[in-house]
């Protein structure tokens, strides 16, 4: 069994040792996108890869944009309303979030930050469940990992309460389970 916490670390480390690189926007991204779909995207912290590229196609297709907003560890993520220009709000573990007024809306794209995936779709992630559960919430959103590629691992075993990836964009490939 691996010490997920000591997998975290590792690869946060590599993660924090990798630089800044643009997430490519595959053609099968672009595809998806139709006016009026919310994509709940993310703004990284630290060193997480930055998901703007494929936010910023989602705008220009005209879909909406949502960021979560987090409470606290036991709270579930809300996927919130943001207009690209408006102000974030200070959030709990640095998060940059709508504030806590503003519409929630129910994403049809999940752009999700992870620490740490396989190429079967599995993923790992801070540790609090967060998207576990909003995936569980929200169980016909298409669930898209953003990462580095110094984040991919050969395999990783799944808790029974993990939700698979439908795809994994980092700066050098598109990765379809």
């Amino acid at each position: 069994m691996t010490d997920k916490r000591a997998l975290r670390t590792s690869l946060r480390t590599a993660r924090d040792g990798f630089g800044v690189q643009s997430v490519l926007v595959p053609p099968a991204f672009l595809a998806r996108l139709s006016a009026g779909l919310t994509v709940a995207s993310y703004v990284p912290i630290g060193s997480e890869a930055d998901p703007s590229p494929l936010a910023r196609a989602a705008v220009e297709a005209g879909c909406v944009i949502a960021l979560p907003h987090v409470v606290d560890r036991t709270q579930p993520i809300r996927f919130l309303s943001w207009d690209t220009e408006a102000a974030l709000a200070s959030g709990p573990y640095g998060l940059s979030q709508p504030a806590h007024d503003a519409a929630e809306l129910e994403p049809d794209i999940i752009l999700t930050p992870l620490v740490g995936f396989d190429r079967a779709g599995n993923r790992i992630g801070q540790g609090a469940g967060h998207y576990d559960r909003a995936f569980v919430a929200h169980p016909n959103a298409w669930r898209v990992g953003i990462a580095v590629s110094v984040q991919e691992v050969a395999t990783l075993a799944p808790d029974p309460w993990d939700v698979p990836l439908h795809a994994i964009a980092t700066e050098q490939d598109w990765i379809v389970p």
